[in-house]
């Protein structure tokens, strides 16, 4: 019996666009709520949102379960820790900062087990192999792990193409740190910004990647699914809970003080 099938890579390779919500609320009850709503895949973040590996793994395995497949973002790029999270049974990734062909090359190698790369070989014990229920886990593993990275600095967009001739899966353009080290903080619908994200993401699908991007424009993800982008995710369930909040307490105030909205 082989690794589960990544349904979310097959698509990716067939050019089938995914879309996608950030999950960032650290908390697998509003994990399984985001997993109800519809979305090919939801990302788990591990960067920005309080998560650790067991609060991850613990939204997963709820995301596994319905219909949308699960992204885990990692906090930084650590072998030990992507070790851990293919362990858990992530079996997509997404790495922050990915600033040369070298570090993207050395991602891949952090992926695939030995000759081919530097995975540590404990399946037995691993949540992956359905602890050693999957006879042909550690020869079949690689195929099925996706390895998308981000590229969200200067240094970055410099080497994508070197990072393109590499054997990720995907690479995501990370608009809101761009925007940052172009000197535009705060502005990620910079006009600089826009061209340099609209110009990373032709050149990605015209190397034959995957190409993602966050981003609650509207405009800004049409316009990247008519370049080809492939992961485009258009909500974050934070931002979702506090806006619908805030709105549901305005309109209760004005309900008390009407004269006042």
């Amino acid at each position: 019996m082989p690794a589960p099938h990544n349904g979310f890579k097959t698509a990716l390779a067939n050019g089938q666009p995914q879309i996608g919500c950030w999950v960032g609320m650290a908390n697998a009850y509003a994990a399984e709520i985001a997993a109800t709503a519809g979305f090919d895949w939801l990302l788990v973040d591990g960067e920005h949102a309080p998560n650790d590996l067991r609060s991850i793994l613990e939204q997963v395995r709820v995301i596994e379960s319905s219909g949308s497949h699960p992204v885990a973002r990692l906090p930084v790029d650590e072998n030990w820790m992507i070790k851990q999270y293919l362990d858990a049974g992530v079996q997509t990734l997404l790495v922050p900062m990915v600033e040369s062909g070298d570090q993207a090359r050395e991602l891949v190698r952090a992926v695939r087990y030995p000759p081919r790369g530097v995975r540590g070989v404990g399946s037995a014990l691993a949540r992956a192999s359905r602890f050693a229920a999957i006879p042909d886990y550690l020869t079949t593993a690689d195929q099925q792990i996706c390895l998308l990275v981000q590229v969200e600095n200067r240094a970055g967009l410099a080497a994508l193409d070197d990072i393109l001739a590499t054997d990720v899966d995907g690479v995501f353009i990370g608009p809101s740190d761009l925007a940052a080290d172009m000197g535009h903080i705060g502005q990620a619908g910079h006009p600089d910004v826009v061209d340099a994200v609209l110009g990373a993401a032709h050149r990605i699908v015209a190397a034959g990647k995957a190409a993602g991007i966050l981003t609650l424009d509207p405009v800004m993800q049409r316009k990247c699914l008519d370049l080809g982008a492939t992961f485009v995710a258009t909500d974050i369930d934070v931002t979702l809970f506090a806006k619908s909040m805030r709105a549901s307490a305005k309109a209760g105030r004005n309900l008390l003080h009407p004269d006042n909205s």
